[in-house]
């Protein structure tokens, strides 16, 4: 998969340092995936899940949560939010 972009992941790691390792083996491992659909992520991200046109993934133990489009007929990944549980629970990402 071509994740689109890497930036959101450093920036996401500066603001929250103990993020720096645990998203880059998310990316490491999306970037070498070959997903068709949902079950293909869960076959390699067990807790993933869809929210509407979003793909979440829980990072760091439950602790953040990875927001990202995917488009699995181009094979990108839009990285759309990092955001830590509480972040992610008032839901204001979903508009």
């Amino acid at each position: 998969m071509h994740v689109i972009s890497r930036k959101r992941l450093k920036e996401a790691a500066e603001k929250h340092s103990d993020l720096a390792a645990p998203l880059d083996a998310w990316y490491r491992i999306a970037t070498k995936a070959k997903w068709a659909n949902l079950a293909d992520v869960r076959k390699t991200w067990a807790s993933a899940d869809s929210v509407e046109q979003y793909t979440v993934f829980n990072i760091k133990g439950n602790d953040y949560r990875l927001i990202a489009e995917i488009n699995y007929l181009t094979g990108r990944v839009f990285l759309r939010y990092v955001l830590t549980h509480a972040e992610y629970d008032r839901g204001r990402w979903k508009k």
